[in-house]
C-alpha cells in the first residue's frame, strides 16, 4: 500500500489505511534523531520494568486479569519497539506515490532503533461539521475517532483502560496492623 491508502471494511466506519508514526501517539515527535533514539531507548527500558512488574506479580496471588492487563501492556510495547528498530532497516522509504520495497538494495531509510511505526487501523465513527455557532471550529470538518492506530496500540490502550476499572481490585490496601488492632478492640 502507498502511505495514505485507504480500503474499506465495513460500510464507511471502518478502514485499513496504510500511514507511518515517526513518533508517539498522534505522531508527535520528539525532536529529530535523537529524540527518535530517546524514545526508542525510553520504550525499551519501560519493557525491562514491566518485565520485572510482570514477574513480580506472577509470583503473588493477584487476580488473572492483572497479570492479563501487564502483559497486554508489555506484548504492545514490544511490538511498537520492533516495528520502530527493524521497519527502517528492511524497507525502503514509503510515499504516496509508490509501494515501499523490502531489502532494496542500498538498504533500508533508517538505522537501528530510528524507523517508523505501522499504523493501519482507521475507524472515523462519525463524520460531520461543527455547527456555525460553535466558538472555536465553527463549520469546520468533525471527525471522532480520527486517529490511525495498530494493534500494538489497541493491546497497550486495552491494558491500560482495565487497569483504571479495575484497580480497587487490583490494588486493595491491606490494613495496617494498628488499623487492625483498633478494630478488634472496640466493642460492637
Amino acid at each position: 500500500m502507498t502511505i495514505g491508502e485507504n480500503h474499506a471494511l465495513f460500510g464507511h466506519w471502518a478502514y485499513i489505511h496504510f500511514t507511518e508514526n515517526e513518533g508517539m501517539a498522534y505522531g508527535m515527535k520528539l525532536g529529530g534523531s535523537n529524540g527518535k533514539l530517546f524514545l526508542s531507548l525510553f520504550r525499551i527500558i519501560a519493557v525491562i520494568l514491566i518485565g520485572i512488574w510482570l514477574y513480580r506479580v506472577t509470583r503473588k496471588e493477584v487476580s488473572t486479569l492483572l497479570v492479563v492487563c501487564i502483559s497486554l501492556i508489555m506484548a504492545g510495547a514490544i511490538g511498537n519497539i520492533i516495528d520502530s528498530a527493524f521497519y527502517g532497516l528492511i524497507f525502503s522509504d514509503s510515499s504516496c506515490m509508490g509501494l515501499a520495497t523490502i531489502f532494496p538494495p542500498g538498504g533500508g531509510y533508517a538505522g537501528f532503533l530510528h524507523g517508523k511505526v505501522v499504523d493501519m487501523l482507521y475507524f472515523p465513527v462519525i463524520e460531520t461539521h461543527y455547527p456555525s455557532w460553535f466558538p472555536f471550529f465553527s463549520n469546520e470538518d468533525f471527525t471522532f475517532f480520527r486517529p490511525v492506530f495498530n494493534i500494538a496500540d489497541s493491546a497497550i490502550t486495552s491494558g491500560v483502560v482495565l487497569l483504571i476499572i479495575f484497580q480497587k481490585k487490583f490494588f486493595k490496601k491491606e490494613e495496617t496492623t494498628e488499623e487492625t488492632i483498633m478494630s478488634e478492640n472496640t466493642p460492637d
